[in-house]
């Protein structure tokens, strides 16, 4: 992340805002409800994750999610 932003702009960024930024573990369970939030686009928190981030970071996201179950 740069200075400027706290929104990650790279799976690397991502990956330590979620784990240490934040504190959480990626584990499997962890990674596979928020995939299936994320692609549930009726899901209160999704759809407000999409009107504030936009459908393209919204997409990057899950893709990182995605990307990360592969190292589980």
């Amino acid at each position: 992340m740069t200075a400027t932003s706290a929104i990650p702009s790279s799976y690397e960024e991502w990956r330590h805002c979620i784990t240490v930024e934040c504190g959480l573990k990626l584990t499997s369970n962890f990674i596979e409800t928020r995939i299936a939030t994320l692609q549930n686009q009726d899901d209160y928190h999704t759809k407000q994750f999409i009107n504030l981030y936009g459908r393209d970071y919204h997409a990057i996201v899950v893709g990182w999610f995605l990307q990360a179950q592969q190292t589980v």
